[in-house]
């Protein structure tokens, strides 16, 4: 079942038993649909639908393409270096964009590459879905599960990137030492170089389609990046300053306008907007409240084991479990414990929630959005990611950096 749709039938339920049920038993009336529509963050709907439309201009101007190339050409050919070159890439262009689209845009030139080279384009493309679940931590827009938990606790771009970004980056340097280490073979065996012929279809194919606009679409984007650190000073939503830059890029490039709106992932959108319906009506009834209440039991005055208990806590569920609708329902319970737990006020337990979340998305072929899509391009190519061989790089690289993420979290707070 798609998880848009379990959303809406969950949607569709609440309302039902609701307006049907509550009609011959009062005690099973959950909320009224206008109640249930002032769940909905609006911001978060109109960040996301902004960036999709900015996101789809850019990507159509072939810099990843152009970018995966330099690697290669920076790289010399090793292997080794390229895909520590080809992780720094996505990891930062996930924390600029999001996971899913950037894993749309490498995975195709790293098959590409790693064919050429003679080695198995999963030694590239496993890796490089590992740095950009972990890389979109550093940014409020990096991650859906970062733009949720922004929304409702109020934390900055600013404040993700100063609090997030030293934890990222350790973690990063921890899961590139592992993958060298898994793959050290695979590494070993590669010719070290390409054909003349082939370098040159792969330069060709590395062209940068559109020079005008790549670098208009690159000014925008960098002007949206200030907005969002700078419109924090004067209260400007996110959602306007995202809005008001793709209105730019549509008028400005004066690209198709059907195909832009196309571009943005509608599926996604009334999926989150369904969530927080759904959200909302387990808080009305009060579970969210009990499962806090639980928590904080445990967890007693430790603030230490409070952070400790989130990051992973949710990074283990996270295998198994769409980190979107995971950190939605733990949200309520989060802010909870921040007003229970001494010290917690700093909101370190929202910055502990967004790295187990993003960070547990590793653990398996199913535990993220950008493992699915990229599984599903390779699968396409001839070289399918079977579940066994993902987890056996993912689920040590998910432990590793939820273990460097806590000592971050330690360290900062």
């Amino acid at each position: 079942l798609h998880s848009t749709t379990a959303a809406l039938a969950g949607f569709s339920a609440i309302f039902l038993v609701t307006y049907i049920g509550g009609a011959f038993d009062p005690d099973l009336f959950i909320m009224s649909f206008e109640t249930g529509l002032s769940y909905i963050n609006w911001d978060v709907i109109f960040l996301v639908m902004g960036m999709m439309i900015i996101i789809a201009v850019i990507e159509n101007t072939g810099i990843f393409q152009w970018l995966a190339f330099q690697a290669y050409r920076l790289s010399g050919g090793r292997s080794w270096l390229l895909v520590l070159i080809l992780m720094a890439i996505t990891a930062v262009a996930s924390a600029l964009l999001d996971n899913f689209t950037t894993m749309l845009l490498m995975t195709p030139i790293s098959l590409q590459i790693a064919l050429a080279l003679g080695i198995n384009p999963l030694a590239f493309i496993i890796p490089e879905i590992l740095a950009s679940n972990v890389g979109g931590i550093s940014t409020l827009v990096g991650t859906p599960t970062n733009i949720i938990i922004g929304a409702y606790a109020n934390i900055s771009f600013t404040d993700f990137l100063v609090n997030q970004t030293g934890g990222v980056i350790l973690a990063l340097i921890a899961m590139g030492a592992y993958v060298l280490f898994h793959y050290r073979k695979e590494y070993r065996t590669s010719s070290g170089g390409i054909s003349e012929r082939l370098y040159e279809k792969l330069e060709q194919n590395a062209q940068i389609d559109d020079p005008a606009g790549l670098w208009k679409s690159g000014l925008v984007f960098l002007l949206v990046m200030v907005g969002f650190i700078v419109g924090e000073q004067i209260h400007l939503a996110l959602a306007v300053t995202a809005i008001s830059g793709a209105v730019i890029l549509l008028i400005w490039l004066k690209p198709d306008v059907h195909g832009m709106i196309k571009a943005v992932d509608w599926t996604t959108l009334v999926f989150f907007m369904a969530l927080f319906v759904v959200v909302g009506a387990i808080q009305e009834v009060g579970l969210l409240s009990i499962a806090a209440d639980i928590m904080a039991r445990l967890i007693g005055d430790n603030l230490a084991l409070g952070i400790f208990v989130i990051v992973f806590g949710v990074g283990t569920v996270s295998t198994v479990i769409a980190n979107i609708p995971l950190a939605a329902s733990m949200l309520p319970i989060v802010e909870f414990l921040s007003g229970t737990i001494p010290g917690a006020s700093n909101k370190v337990l929202f910055y502990a929630l967004s790295m187990g979340a993003a960070m547990g998305g590793n653990g398996t072929l199913i535990g993220g959005e950008a493992n699915l899509v990229t599984a599903g391009i390779t699968e396409q190519a001839d070289n399918p990611i079977s579940f066994k061989s993902f987890v056996k790089v993912g689920l040590p690289v998910t432990y590793i950096t939820l273990a460097v993420g806590f000592i971050w979290l330690l360290i900062r707070f």
